[in-house]
């Protein structure tokens, strides 16, 4: 497959009871003609902590295709069609995050691909979407750190990490749909087997001493708000799933 650079987070706030109707029109109608269009739809997600929210993923070979391929998707009859129905369940849709990865691991080397996605008898799993808020400017020095230190214990842990990413500069070439501008972030994606999966590798990482005494308190100082997790499960056609 051809490799993507440009990831977009995307975190939408539905009106109550939502969540369901959006997932079975975005999973009928969305997913083949984006990325007919050149994108691919890494993962859906729903959020454990919050009923009215859907978060997904989807990626772009580079800034460029990224403009061109949104462009194509929302000028074209899919959207012109199936759009509003999918507007009329959210309150917004404008927490989005661009980013790029910062190369320390392989974005969703584990993920099908679309092709085995009628193989798979159910997507399982508890993915945990990790996002430091940072101070402009710092994010290389930051996933330098990361990379070295955080990384190696997380996996030593027991932890898949998915993804790490950073913002990805550069103008919205498609305005159309806002991202969050101006902010500095870095972003990692773990999974785990379940719940029980995930607890085991909080308990085990935690006993680490570097990580308890030195590691996360030195990333979190440099945040400047605790880092935000969020607990997904995948939709059934979630290509990032355990």
């Amino acid at each position: 497959m051809t490799p993507h650079t440009v990831f977009e987070l995307r975190r939408y706030r539905l009106l109550p009871n939502g969540r369901e109707a959006l997932i079975g029109l975005f999973d009928r109608e969305f997913v083949e003609p984006q990325e007919a269009k050149g994108m691919r739809i890494e993962g859906e997600f729903r959020d454990l902590d919050d009923p009215d929210a859907f978060v997904w993923v989807r990626s772009f070979r580079d800034m460029e295709a990224r403009t061109e391929a949104l462009a194509s998707f929302y000028s074209g009859p899919v959207w012109k069609e199936h759009g509003p129905a999918a507007n009329e369940t959210m309150l917004n849709s404008d927490n989005v995050l661009l980013l790029k990865s910062t190369g320390s691991v392989q974005p969703f080397a584990h993920n099908l691909k679309r092709s085995q996605e009628v193989e798979r008898p159910e997507a399982r799993g508890l993915i945990v979407v990790n996002i430091c808020s940072l101070a402009p400017r710092t994010e290389e020095d930051f996933a330098r750190y990361f990379s070295d230190k955080a990384l190696p214990v997380m996996q030593e842990a027991g932890a898949r990490i998915d993804g790490v990413f950073v913002t990805a500069r550069g103008v919205n070439g498609f305005p159309r749909l806002p991202v969050r501008e101006g902010e500095t972030v870095l972003v990692w994606f773990e999974c785990h087997k379940d719940e029980e999966s995930a607890a085991r590798y909080q308990e085990r990482l935690h006993r680490n001493v570097n990580w308890a005494d030195e590691i996360y308190p030195r990333m979190d100082g440099q945040c400047w708000r605790r880092i935000e997790v969020a607990r997904l499960t995948p939709t059934s056609r979630s290509l990032c799933a355990w």
